[in-house]
C-alpha cells in the first residue's frame, strides 16, 4: 500500500515535470514568433488552391487550421498569426524539412518512403492514380497507353506508378512533366500528352473547375493507393502529440465528416460542385481514429 502510495505521489510529479520542460522543435518555433507558416497548394482542389480573390482555401487548410486551434491552446491561448506560403509537389518536403513551412496544408500521399523524412496527420483522403484524358480520346485505361505519351506533375508519386505498369507491360510510355497540376492539365490541353495521370480527386476538381472541362473524363483502373495527410517536421513529438488531438477532436465532434461534406458534396465557394460521396475505405478510416457510429 506504501508503494502504491508513492507511486501515485510520484505520478504528478513526473507528469508535471514534464509540462514544466522547455518547449522544443516546430511549438517553440511558434511560440517564440507568435506565428506559424502553412505550406498551400495552388490547383490541388479541392484540399489546397486559391479563390478568386488569391486566398488559399480548401479541406486540407480548413484542417490545418484546425491544428493552429488546439496549438493555441496548447501554447495558453497564444494569439497565433497565420503565413502562408506557396508550395509545389517538388518542393513541399524540403520545405517541411528545413523549416521553411510547419504544416504542409495540400494533398500529399503518407507513404513509407516519405516517412523516413517527414512525419503525417492521421488520413483525411484516401486517392489513387488515374488518367484523365480527351473524350475523343480512344485510351480508356493504361493498357491503351502503349507508345504514348503521358504528362504527370514533378515530385508526385504518380508517375512511379505509371512507369511501373509501363514497365511491365512493355507499353513505352513516353513521360513528360509539369510544374504543378495546373501545368500538366495545360500541356493535356495542348495536345502535348496523350493522357495526364495523377490522383482520381484532383483530376475531378480540375474537371469540374475548368471552363473546357466537359470536354476531358478520368478514365481506367486505379493503379496505385494514396492515403493522404497533413506533413509536418520528422521527429517532433510535442507537436505530433498537438496535431494528434486536433484530429481526435474533429473525429468525435463529428466534425471531420462535416468538413469532408462541405468540400465533396457541397458547392465549393468558387461555385463548383464534386458530388463526391465519401468512400466505403475513408468511412472506415474515420471510425478508427474516433467519428461515432
Amino acid at each position: 500500500m506504501r508503494a502504491l502510495c508513492a507511486a501515485a505521489l510520484i505520478g504528478p510529479l513526473v507528469i508535471g515535470g514534464a509540462h514544466a520542460q522547455e518547449l522544443t522543435g516546430t511549438l517553440k518555433k511558434i511560440k517564440d514568433s507568435k506565428t506559424v507558416t502553412l505550406g498551400y497548394r495552388e490547383s490541388s482542389i479541392p484540399f489546397s488552391y486559391l479563390n478568386r480573390p488569391g486566398d488559399p482555401i480548401g479541406y486540407s487548410i480548413d484542417l490545418c487550421n484546425a491544428v493552429v486551434d488546439e496549438t493555441s491552446k496548447e501554447l495558453q491561448g497564444l494569439e497565433i498569426a497565420v503565413k502562408y506560403k506557396k508550395v509545389t509537389a517538388e518542393t513541399r518536403i524540403p520545405a517541411v524539412r528545413s523549416s521553411e513551412i510547419d504544416l504542409e496544408c495540400g494533398s500529399t500521399t503518407a507513404n513509407f518512403e516519405r516517412k523516413k523524412e517527414v512525419a503525417f496527420s492521421p488520413i483525411f483522403f484516401v486517392a489513387g492514380t488515374k488518367l484523365l484524358v480527351p473524350r475523343s480520346s480512344d485510351v480508356a485505361s493504361y493498357r491503351d497507353l502503349r507508345d504514348k505519351t503521358v504528362v504527370v506533375t514533378a515530385g508526385t508519386t504518380n508517375e512511379g506508378a505509371v512507369r511501373a505498369i509501363s514497365e511491365k507491360q512493355k507499353l513505352g510510355v513516353k513521360f513528360i512533366i509539369g510544374k504543378d497540376h495546373a501545368e500538366s492539365f495545360a500541356m493535356l490541353r495542348e495536345g502535348k500528352a496523350d493522357a495526364f495521370a495523377t490522383d482520381d480527386v484532383l483530376l475531378y476538381g480540375l474537371v469540374a473547375t475548368t471552363k473546357s472541362g466537359a470536354q476531358y473524363h478520368v478514365v481506367g483502373e486505379y493503379l496505385s493507393y494514396d492515403p493522404y495527410g497533413l506533413m509536418y517536421h520528422k521527429d517532433d513529438p510535442d507537436f505530433a502529440a498537438v496535431v494528434d488531438r486536433a484530429f481526435s477532436r474533429l473525429a468525435q465532434s463529428r466534425e471531420l465528416v462535416q468538413l469532408y461534406n462541405k468540400w465533396f458534396q457541397q458547392r465549393l465557394p468558387t461555385g463548383e460542385s464534386l458530388d463526391l460521396p465519401m468512400s466505403p475505405q475513408l468511412e472506415e478510416i474515420f471510425r478508427v481514429e474516433g467519428v461515432p457510429e
